[in-house]
């Protein structure tokens, strides 16, 4: 019983950092005047903590959606890019219901002028 309270004990400080820190919180820019895409995240204390990423709007091939239906119901919305391949643009505890996803989905594929592929 020791063993698994000390585990509970450290499971449960691992996820309040996250918490606090704000891991994996950030945002999407959208330029289309410079045609270039800035994403920002906080990530883990050290080295990497601020994940910055920009690369310009021709890069971009397209908009990818993931469905995975059963008990645990998973949809992300993806950007295809060519030199970083997938990035992923919602959170994986943000539960979107299909129509939601794909009117996300909709809209910045229409503002990119890319296609949307569905898997």
């Amino acid at each position: 019983m020791s063993f698994y309270g000390i585990a509970g004990l450290f499971i449960s400080s691992y996820l309040w950092c996250t918490i606090t820190w704000n891991v994996g919180s950030g945002y999407d820019l959208f330029d289309r005047k410079e045609g270039i895409v800035c994403i920002f995240r906080w990530g883990y204390f050290g080295k990497n903590r601020r994940i910055f990423l920009r690369f310009l709007m021709k890069d971009i091939q397209s908009i990818r959606i993931e469905v995975k239906e059963g008990i645990y119901a998973r949809r992300v919305l993806y950007m295809e890019i060519i030199s970083l391949g997938d990035v992923p643009l919602t959170r994986t505890d943000e539960n979107l219901t299909p129509g939601e996803i794909e009117q996300k989905a909709t809209e910045l594929a229409y503002f990119l002028r890319v296609p949307i592929e569905v898997f």
